[in-house]
Parts: C-alpha cells; structure tokens; sequence
C-alpha cells in the first residue's frame, strides 16, 4: 500500500530583525526579554549610545530600532537624523513621557523620520501589559517603508480660485467655521509642516484628532505650538467652538462638536480609537455642513474614511494628504477610495490650500 504523499514543512516567516538602543542596561533588557519572548521577533543586537546604535545599524540592518532619547555620543535626535539620511531604517522611539525635555526631543525625532513612540515602562504597568504594548508597536513600526528623505521639499499644488466657485475675501471674514483634522503614524510632523503656513492672524479654529499615547499628548500640544504661529492647546469640555487656535483632543476622549461647543465624550471606541477621527468629522459634518473643511493626513488603518465622506456630502470641502508624502497611506487612501477627498495634496501644499479655502465666501445662489 503506497504512503500518502508527505507534506512540506513550512518554512517560519522571516523574523522582525532589531536593534535595541539605550543607554540604561536595565530598560535594554526589560526591552530584550519582552521582544525575545515572541518568535515573530529576533533581538539583533543591543546598544548604550548614540555613537555604537549609528555602527551597528549600519553593520546589522536590522528591520526595526527602539531608539532612547537621551544617551551619551549623541541624542536619540541626532541618531534618527543619521540613520533617515544613510541607512533608512524604522524607528520605534522609547521615551520617558514625564521628562519634559525628552518628551519634546521625541517629537523633533518623529519630525526627522522616526515614526512612532512608546513610553518607558512604569511601575504602575499590569504584568505584560507594557510588553505586549512594546511588541504591537514594534510589529507595527515593521511594517512602514520609510524613505531616506522623509521631510522632502514639496512643490504646492494650485490652490482654488474664482473657478471652484469661490471668490478671496479677507482674513477671518471667510464662509469656513472650522477645520477638522485627523492623522496617526506620521502624524506629528505632518500636522506640524501642513499648519506651519498659517499665519498668527488665521481666526478659524482647528480641530485635531491625532493618535498618540496618553503620556504624551501634553507634549506635543507644547511641541506643535512651538512649530506654529497659532497656539495650541489640548480641548476642553464645554469650551466655544469659536476659539482661535488648534485645539488637539485629549486621550481616551472623543471630540465632538455641540451646538457650538466642543464636547468631549467617553463613548465607544471606532476603529480600536479613542479619540477618533471619525467620530470628530462626522459630528463636524451634522453640526457646521458646509461651513467646515476636513482634512485626513498620513495614518495606519480607516478612522477618517467614512467620517470625511459623510462631511462631502454635508456640502464641506475635504483633503487628502498624497501618497508620496506620507509615512503610512492608510487613511487617507480609505477615503479617497470612497471618494471622501476633493482634493489630494502633498503634505507641503495642504496649509496654502486651507489658508485659501478658508479665506473664501460661496457664492449666493
């Protein structure tokens, strides 16, 4: 009687390669052991300084580096500087959240090319929690393709005229009553350079939903407000719509727009995300319709899709940041797959077009 025919073994997938940086060998080896513990992930090599983390990239190439921010022979900075420019690499960035000087470095670091953050491990942390919080991002951050010039200079696209239908008035006499905004991985530098345009004197408030740890929403509302001309602060519940300035929403709330106030709510999560983007343009949409221009920048996954379609239809203007400009196309390809987005933009041209949108009346019909 003949054997039936054996089954190949199947080969194990290709191990997530990383280089673990910092300067601590106790947070080192908290890091190794939580990334050893899982067989999709092989630990490459470990470094305690700016100077060996730049080496061994460039000897090892390893798929993933989580990267400390203050160390000696060179700062989490300069090495997310170095290795954007010569050995393009993602990078996981494991920060103190609570020191104010790290915490702000980290987002220069994101600005240059590393694309996401974890807070250091805390004594108040669940048993496992923190590692398995570590390993998702890592697995995450592995799946990025970056590129050697993140922040690449962008020519703007041609910015609406007399022929959409809209004709320029003065500043803060526009038809617009708010700007909504939504973005995730990639998202602190993306933010940054589309607002960076703006003028002290841009009277329309704006409205920011940005997936971010906890820990670190302080810092980067203080961080973003030293990139722009307008202040920055986290929203408030029950504050005026009407507020100049960006209002970011706060963690674990979502932020929505009530009869002329902002909101902040507990409810459901979308996507897995509390705040959601969604959840911010559709109520942007039912409560301001036309008078609103949503905008979906660089971030993993569909929050945004459906709640910029529903602010097209509401009669509100909508813009997508472009492929080529992004760290992750996910949400702004979801809408603009559901034909949610009027305009899709290199990040570079999005200021200009909303410094022009907001700056025009509809015609009366």
């Amino acid at each position: 009687m003949s054997q039936p025919p054996r089954a190949e073994p199947r080969l194990p997938a290709r191990r997530i390669r990383v280089l673990v940086v910092d300067d601590s060998r106790t947070v080192r080896r908290r890091i190794v052991a939580a990334l050893a513990a899982d067989h999709e992930i092989e630990v490459v090599g470990e470094a305690a300084d700016g100077e060996a983390a730049i080496a061994l990239c460039a000897q090892l190439r390893p798929d993933v580096i989580t990267l400390d921010m203050m160390m000696p022979k060179g700062s989490g900075l300069a090495v997310t500087e170095h290795v954007m420019a010569y050995c393009p690499t993602p990078i996981l960035i494991v920060s103190a959240s609570l020191e104010r000087g790290e915490a702000l470095g980290t987002f220069d670091a994101l600005s240059a090319g590393a694309v996401d953050v974890l807070d250091k491990p805390s004594g108040g942390d669940a048993v496992g929690a923190w590692d398995l919080r570590l390993v998702t991002a890592v697995k995450r951050v592995a799946r990025i393709k970056v590129i050697t010039h993140l922040r690449r200079k962008l020519r703007p696209a041609a910015l609406p005229g007399p022929a959409d239908g809209a004709h320029a008035g003065p500043a803060g006499e526009g038809f617009c009553r708010a700007i909504a905004i939504g973005a995730s991985t990639g998202g602190p530098s993306a933010v940054a350079e589309a607002l960076r345009p703006l003028p002290a004197s841009f009277a329309v408030p704006i409205l920011l939903v940005l997936h971010i740890g906890a820990p670190f929403a302080p810092a980067f509302a203080e961080w973003l407000g030293g990139q722009l001309s307008l202040p920055v602060s986290i929203a408030a519940d029950g504050e005026p719509l009407a507020r100049p300035g960006v209002r970011l929403a706060m963690p674990d709330r979502h932020l929505v727009v009530r009869q002329g106030r902002l909101r902040l709510t507990v409810d459901p999560e979308r996507h897995s995300c509390r705040p959601s983007v969604d959840v911010l343009f559709e109520s942007v949409a039912g409560e301001l319709g036309e008078r609103a221009i949503g905008c979906l920048l660089t971030g993993m996954g569909r929050d945004g899709a459906e709640g910029m379609l529903a602010m097209k239809r509401a009669g509100a203007m909508t813009l997508a940041q472009d492929e080529s400009s992004c760290v992750v196309f996910g949400m702004p390809r979801e809408a603009i797959a559901r034909g949610a987005a009027h305009h899709i933009l290199p990040v570079g041209a999005i200021g200009p077009t909303l410094l022009a949108l907001s700056r025009s009346r509809k015609e009366s019909s």
